[in-house]
């Protein structure tokens, strides 16, 4: 006749699947208790950051951010924020992170820490459609008219290297393409994919000089001091990549320009 006293093993199991619930019940909570990962961008660069017909924060670097937080266990919060705010608002607490198609630069980089990169572009030009610019070496001739957006990887290109050239700086973008159009400047330096798309919505009053002339890369920026966060970012992007993420995302938010830059043989994006 069996036993029927509990076995030494039967307690032990007992005892071990009791512990591993506790473990996952304390991780659990862990992650529940993590604050919101704030995440700070301009909603005003489509299809990277922008609002939707209901207002909400859209584009490619939302859906990247909230991809992010999945990863971490963590809400995400969009803080829209001026461009040439965010850097102040990280390195003062208001933010935790920096996604809004920012250049990873080395004079950025001395305040801020930054990600590996995720996407390569380059500054590229639009022009008026009677503008003398005929390429990027036309820009460096004396009395050239330049726009620039405040706070941008142009606004320091142009301001450290095109010496010779009068620069407007403005506040908005939108107003930068409007100069162009209106012939009050010869050109406005932005990414490629940004000109692209000014172009083809005003066809008629100017031309995009696509091939970049100034390499740059994409990251998200970080406070120095979170080196923890920073590690688990790289991770993510990496994982983000070899899953096949930032593909979805360009076949979702830039089907026509991946289709237009391969074809005319313009590095791309991700």
């Amino acid at each position: 006749m069996r036993n029927r006293e509990p076995s030494l093993y039967y307690v032990i199991g007992i005892l071990i699947t009791l512990i591993a619930c506790t473990e996952e019940i304390s991780f659990s909570k862990a992650k529940a208790a993590q604050p919101a990962l704030r995440v700070g961008m301009e909603l005003s660069y489509p299809p990277f950051e922008m609002t939707n017909t209901a207002g909400q924060p859209d584009g490619i670097s939302v859906e990247l951010a909230h991809s992010l937080g999945k990863h971490l266990g963590r809400k995400i919060l969009i803080e829209n924020i001026a461009f040439d705010g965010l850097i102040p608002a990280l390195r003062t607490g208001t933010i935790d992170c920096i996604i809004s198609s920012m250049t990873s630069t080395p004079e950025r980089a001395k305040a801020i820490a930054f990600s590996n990169p995720y996407l390569k572009t380059g500054l590229t030009l639009l022009v008026g459609k009677n503008s003398p610019i005929l390429s990027a070496d036309d820009i460096t001739k004396p009395g050239v008219r330049i726009a620039v957006k405040l706070g941008t990887s142009a606004h320091k290109y142009a301001t450290q290297k095109l010496k010779n050239a009068h620069v407007f700086v403005l506040d908005m973008e939108s107003a930068a393409v409007l100069e162009v159009m209106q012939g009050k400047v010869d050109a406005f330096i932005y990414d490629s994919l940004s000109v692209y798309r000014h172009h083809r919505r005003h066809p008629k009053t100017t031309r995009a000089i696509l091939n970049p002339f100034h390499q740059e890369t994409w990251a998200i920026g970080l406070r120095k001091q979170d080196v923890k966060l920073l590690e688990e970012i790289n991770k993510f992007l990496q994982k983000f990549k070899d899953t096949g993420g930032f593909d979805k995302l360009g076949k979702k938010f830039l089907p026509d320009e991946k289709a237009y830059f391969k074809a005319h043989n313009i590095p791309f994006y991700f």
